[in-house]
């Protein structure tokens, strides 16, 4: 696994992705949200990454071992924190029974763990050391977006699917140059689960919807281009 790991990163990392998106998304589509199958999947999959990174000892690599490598990152990130409360913006609505909500959450909190690893910690890790590293952003972010084609399998409109594209492209960014400029995944994943979370609780509001994604579009390029200002951990250059 090591050796494929460290001589084909790129196949490693998009073997991942397929993984996941095919797996996870058919889970989704045929059982829903906050169902027992979809949690499990979830459990699978995020145990069997865990368990390829401490095997291959990819911890400090992917940066796992420590909250953040640059002190002032804690900053920095507020305003990452500010936005992942977004989908609480139109105010708060139980969709579920209390089981289905529990299990919602969970497999919320995991999909923040599975898609960080893989996109940022997997994918923009290998282009990254094989290529160029404004292609490994650019590629990262932009393939975490395209991910979410897959909530055409869910019932949702092709417009709608096309707008959570460009807002989970504009995190993309947020989440590549906070990990890229942090050298910590942990951060990331933290969000990630937090933002998936307050999803389950969002209460449908056309108004907020669409503050919440052009705020995070705006806040995204402003964000990236001061971050680009700042120094790069060594793990990370």
């Amino acid at each position: 696994m090591r050796k494929f790991y460290e001589t084909k990163p790129v196949l490693f990392a998009v073997l991942w992705i397929v993984l996941y998106v095919v797996g996870i998304g058919s889970l989704r589509s045929s059982y829903g949200d906050g169902s027992l199958q979809m949690l499990l999947g979830l459990v699978a999959i995020s145990n069997a990454l865990l368990l390829v990174i401490r095997l291959c000892k990819l911890n400090e690599e992917l940066g796992m071992t420590r909250w953040l490598q640059n002190g002032k990152g804690v900053l920095w990130l507020l305003p990452m924190w500010v936005l992942a409360t977004g989908n609480l913006w139109g105010g708060i609505s139980v969709r579920y029974e209390p089981i289905n909500t529990l299990m919602a959450v969970l497999s919320f909190l995991l999909v923040g763990v599975v898609e960080e690893i893989i996109f940022r910690g997997f994918l923009f890790n290998s282009m990254k050391k094989t290529g160029s590293l404004t292609a490994a952003v650019i590629v990262s972010a932009i393939t975490f977006g395209m991910g979410h084609i897959v909530n055409l399998l869910t019932g949702h409109a092709t417009g709608e699917t096309l707008v959570q594209i460009i807002f989970a492209v504009a995190w993309g960014f947020l989440f590549t140059f906070a990990y890229l400029k942090g050298g910590s995944l942990l951060p990331c994943i933290a969000i990630h689960g937090l933002i998936d979370v307050f999803s389950v609780f969002a209460r449908d509001n056309e108004v907020a919807h669409w503050i919440i994604i052009i705020a995070t579009v705006l806040t995204a390029v402003v964000y990236c281009l001061y971050l680009l200002k700042q120094p790069t951990p060594d793990r990370q250059k």
